[in-house]
C-alpha cells in the first residue's frame, strides 16, 4: 500500500496513535520531497495541539536522526560524550567544558549552534577567533576529535537534514514551542553525532526561553526520557538564568572570559560551579571510573584542559599561539566605558533577557537571520545579584562600536538592573534528572 502523507496528518489531528514506521516514512518524505512543506506544517500543527506520547517522540527523534549521516566513533578509546544547553546569557560553558572532558579522557564531538534571540551562540563566539573553521568537513572533524579530544563545530548539511527543514517550517508556522518538536530537534542532532552519553543544561529564569521552573522541568523530563528511550545515556541539570552566568556577555568577551577560566587567571564562581557539575554529570553518564570531580580539578589545575583547547583552536585553523596572545587576536571595540549605578543599595534583580538584548542592540547578536555579527561588542565585569553599589559604582563595562549603539545599550542595561535594599540569590543548580539506571 502506497504511503499518503495526509493519512498520517489526519490520524495525528484526530488523536490516533502513530507507529514508528509511518513516522519514519513521513520524515523521510520531508527530506526526499514526497512530503510537501504544507503537509509538514500541518503535521507540526497537529503535533502542537495533540502532543505525542514518549514512544512517538522517540520514533520522531530517531527518524530525524536517520534522515542523514550518523557518525560512528566506535574506534575511539574513551567515552564519546557531549553537552547541550537550552541557551542563556553569558553562557560560555561549552568553551571550557569540551576541553575539560577531553583532558579527562573523553572524546567530545560537540555540534553547536548560533545565537537565537537574546541568547548567545557558541559558534558565534568561536567565530571571533581569526581563522577558526566552524564548518569543517567530516574528515577534519574526526581528526580534531581524535587528536585534541574535542572539536566544537556547527551542524553539517548531512547531519539530521530533516531537522533543518522542519525547523524552518516551524519557525514560520507558530509551532516552535511544541515540546515534542523541540525535543526531537535537539536530540536528533546529538544522536546523529554518534554520542554514547549526554548531559543537558536546561536553563530557567529571566534569561531562559523557559522562564519558570515548572516549564524547565517539563522540558528536561521530556529530553531525558526521549534520549534514554533512544538509547543515549542522558541526564539533565536545571540551572539558574536569573543573572548572566559569566561576568561577560558578548562573543569575543566570552572567549576572553573562557581563556581566563582555563588559565586560572579569573573564574566566575557560579560559572565554575555549573561547569564543574555539568562535567561531573557528563563523566558519570559516560561510565567514568574514579572520582570525576578530582579528574576535573586536575584537568584545570595541571593546564591539561587549556592545552586541549589550544590544540583544538589551532587544528581548526585558529592561531597556534592564540592562548598566549589572546588579546592580540580577539577584536576590540573602540568605545570602552563603565555604566555606573545612580543610587546606593544592592543589585536585587536582573532582567537577564534585557542584558542579552543589550548585546543584540550593540550588534553582537542578530535582529534578522541574515545580519552579520560584531564580535567585539558586549559587556564585561557584569555585577551579579547581591553586589553592593553606590552612586558611581560600575555595574558593567560597555564595549561598543559607536555612540548610537552605546546609548541604546546603556539604556537597556540600566533598565535591566534593579537596585534595592536586599537581594535573594538562588542556587545555581536547581534540580538534577537522570534516566533509568542513570546514577553511578
Amino acid at each position: 500500500m502506497s504511503f499518503l502523507p495526509q493519512e498520517t496528518i489526519i490520524r495525528k489531528r484526530d488523536g490516533a496513535p502513530l507507529d514508528a514506521g509511518e513516522i519514519k516514512t513521513f520524515i523521510g518524505g520531508l527530506v526526499d520531497g514526497s512530503v510537501s512543506e504544507a503537509q509538514a506544517a500541518a503535521f507540526a500543527m497537529a503535533i502542537y495541539f495533540r502532543d505525542m506520547p514518549i514512544s512517538e517522540r522517540v520514533a520522531l527523534t530517531e527518524a530525524m536522526r536517520d534522515s542523514g549521516t550518523v557518525l560512528d566513533w566506535s574506534d575511539m578509546p574513551g567515552p564519546v560524550i557531549d553537552k547541550h544547553s537550552t541557551g542563556g546569557v553569558g553562557d560560555n560553558v561549552s568553551l571550557m567544558l569540551a576541553p575539560i572532558l577531553a583532558a579527562c579522557g573523553a572524546y567530545v564531538p560537540m555540534i553547536s549552534g548560533r545565537g537565537l534571540g537574546h541568547t548567545g551562540g557558541t559558534l558565534d563566539k568561536l567565530d571571533a577567533i581569526p581563522g577558526y573553521l566552524s564548518q569543517p568537513d567530516n574528515a577534519l572533524f574526526r581528526r580534531v576529535v581524535q587528536t585534541a579530544g574535542c572539536a566544537i563545530i556547527g551542524q553539517t548539511a548531512d547531519l539530521a537534514p530533516a531537522d533543518k527543514r522542519l525547523y524552518a517550517i516551524r519557525d514560520v508556522t507558530g509551532t516552535v514551542e511544541s515540546i515534542p518538536l523541540i525535543t526531537a530537534s535537539i536530540l536528533s542532532k546529538k544522536l546523529a553525532a554518534g554520542l554514547q552519553a549526554l548531559v543537558l543544561d536546561v536553563k530557567t529564569g529571566s534569561g531562559a526561553f523557559m522562564p519558570t521552573l515548572e516549564q524547565s522541568r517539563y522540558l528536561a523530563e521530556a529530553l531525558v526520557a526521549v534520549a534514554n528511550g533512544a538509547g543515549l545515556r542522558t541526564a539533565a541539570l536545571i540551572t539558574d538564568m536569573n543573572e548572566p552566568l559569566a561576568s561577560a556577555a558578548g562573543n569575543a568577551l566570552e572567549v576572553r572570559n573562557a581563556v581566563d577560566f582555563l588559565t586560572g587567571a579569573h573564574q566566575d564562581e557560579r560559572l565554575r560551579y555549573v561547569t564543574v557539575n555539568l562535567g561531573r554529570e557528563a563523566l558519570r553518564q559516560g561510565g567514568f571510573v574514579g572520582d570525576p570531580l578530582q579528574a576535573i580539578e586536575t584537568a584545570l589545575d595541571s593546564g591539561a584542559a587549556l592545552e586541549r583547547f589550544s590544540r583544538m583552536v589551532a587544528m581548526l585553523g585558529g592561531p597556534a599561539d592564540f592562548v598566549e596572545r589572546v588579546d592580540a587576536y580577539l577584536p576590540a571595540a573602540p568605545i570602552v566605558r563603565d555604566i555606573v549605578a545612580d543610587r546606593t543599595g544592592v543589585v536585587s534583580a536582573i532582567d537577564t533577557r534585557g542584558i542579552g538584548m543589550g548585546v543584540v542592540a550593540l550588534g553582537g547578536g542578530r535582529r534578522l537571520p541574515t545580519d552579520s555579527i560584531d564580535f567585539a561588542v558586549g559587556f564585561d565585569r557584569l555585577a551579579g545579584l547581591g553586589a553592593s553599589v553606590a552612586p558611581g559604582t560600575p555595574l558593567v563595562r560597555l564595549h561598543a562600536r559607536n555612540e548610537a549603539t552605546a546609548a541604546e545599550a546603556t539604556r537597556r542595561l540600566l533598565a535591566a538592573y534593579t537596585i534595592g535594599d536586599t537581594a535573594q540569590r538562588g542556587d545555581a543548580i536547581l534540580d538534577r534528572l537522570v534516566g533509568p539506571g542513570g546514577d553511578r
